[in-house]
């Protein structure tokens, strides 16, 4: 009776102990398995592409007229962004910013974040409030930066940075300074 006791005074203490350490190895396998996906395989896995993507290389291109929308956080837009882009946020993100600033619903908006998540959700938004012509940029200011565009701190200056969102995002931004808060 006694040695039931302490096993189960054992297994009391333990399990808590047990179950953190199960959450662990559960959380390292995710991430290690997050960090072997291909950019594509990552934008499947967590967006619904209800949203059009449209490339940087389109984007960057005189032709293409779109309002450009920077859907982070205040923090990371002034880090960088891409010349000329609204700010409307995500956390925080306001819709009559948007209503403010373009009136004509058939034109064309690219909303951007660091990969293309974020700026999905909000392109999303945006497309529930009837603007027709929506695009989520593929790979974000990530990947605008890989390519080699590009971006302008809070001054309008042309800078090497970029808020790299997380250690586990900053991965996919190869070229350019990485800045955390």
């Amino acid at each position: 009776m006694a040695a039931r006791l302490v096993q189960g005074a054992v297994v009391k203490e333990l399990l808590p102990r047990m179950k953190k350490t199960i959450c662990y190895i559960a959380l390292l396998f995710s991430m290690s398995v997050f960090s072997q996906d291909s950019l594509n395989d990552l934008l499947h896995r967590l967006n619904d592409e209800a949203i059009p993507y449209i490339s940087v290389q389109e984007l960057a291109m005189p032709k293409t007229q779109a309002v450009i929308i920077d859907s982070r956080e205040k923090n990371e837009f002034e880090v960088s962004h891409i010349k000329n882009a609204l700010f409307v946020g995500y956390n925080d993100f306001n819709l009559n910013i948007v209503r403010d600033k373009i009136h004509d619903k058939h034109q064309k908006i690219v909303v951007y974040c660091s990969l293309g998540v974020r700026s999905e959700d909000i392109a999303e938004r945006l497309k529930k409030a009837g603007y027709q012509n929506v695009f989520n940029l593929y790979g974000g200011i990530f990947e605008w930066k890989n390519q080699g565009f590009e971006v302008v701190d809070a001054n309008d200056r042309e800078t090497e940075s970029v808020h790299a969102f997380s250690k586990e995002w900053g991965k996919w931004l190869t070229n350019g300074i990485h800045i955390y808060d």
